[in-house]
């Protein structure tokens, strides 16, 4: 059954979806198979598997990866850079959080009650 066209838009829309094999992530980032592998040993990303069980990768861990890199490029052990990356994220949303409730509490305030 082929899928529609709006269902297709939506996969290919969505940044989680595992489109991409594992010879396709290397090729893109320039890393071997091994690298990624030691990606997923240090819970950086997981990849889905599909009915073969091949590795499919996502746009956004596909995005960490290329961070990763970066990283290790740079010098630092694998482990660490993961580390790394998972405590920025962790940040960035704490702070998209912080600003989010300080807009509420904000809007609280300047909103009149009866």
């Amino acid at each position: 059954m082929e899928p529609s066209d709006s269902a297709l838009s939506e996969k290919l829309d969505d940044d989680h979806y595992p489109a991409y094999t594992m010879g396709q992530a290397t090729e893109m980032l320039g890393v071997t198979a091994a690298f990624l592998r030691g990606l997923g040993a240090a819970n950086l990303i997981e990849p889905l598997r599909s009915t073969g069980g091949h590795r499919r990768y996502s746009r956004h861990q596909l995005r960490l990866a290329a961070r990763a890199r970066r990283l290790v490029d740079q010098g630092t052990p694998m482990e660490a850079a993961c580390r790394i990356i998972t405590l920025e994220d962790q940040l960035d949303e704490a702070l998209r959080l912080n600003a989010e409730f300080r807009r509420r509490a904000e809007s609280s305030r300047e909103t009149p009650t009866s």
